[in-house]
């Protein structure tokens, strides 16, 4: 029997106000943010802060829930899912981007650029979310 799987992802913003966007192949070729699945025993925090390490080598402070969404067989992802998304707001001191081979490209922009990207429905609800004042 297939379950939903539960994700985390966050919308960092750096000490200067930009964001950091990627566009992965998981998300056909759109925009988003760095997450990835919950693994066993993992809270949520701590499988966020793995996640952010492994994909762009950054450590996360000021780490804030921001709201949960559910993509159910979306058509923007590369595979049929069923995903609990549980977003937070979080801060970095850094920029310097480290790669894993799943990120194609990253931007760190102002949120009013973020939102002329072609971003998959999720990032951009979390943008909305953000750019409302949700993240202060």
């Amino acid at each position: 029997m297939q379950r939903p799987v539960v994700c985390v992802g966050a919308l960092v913003q750096e000490p200067g106000g930009r964001v950091l966007l990627v566009r992965t192949t998981k998300w056909c070729g759109l925009w988003g943010v760095p997450g990835g699945k919950v693994e066993w025993g993992e809270t949520l925090e701590q499988a966020l802060k793995r996640e952010f390490l492994e994909e762009t080598g950054l450590t996360l402070s000021d780490i804030r829930y921001a709201q949960t969404q559910e993509a159910v067989l979306s058509p923007e992802f590369h595979k049929p899912a069923h995903q609990l998304l549980v977003d937070f707001f979080a801060a970095s001191p850094r920029q310097d981007i480290v790669p894993n081979e799943e990120i194609e490209a990253w931007a760190w922009l102002t949120p009013d650029e973020a939102s002329t990207y072609p971003l998959n429905t999720f990032t951009r609800t979390l943008l909305e979310l953000a750019r409302q004042g949700a993240n202060r």
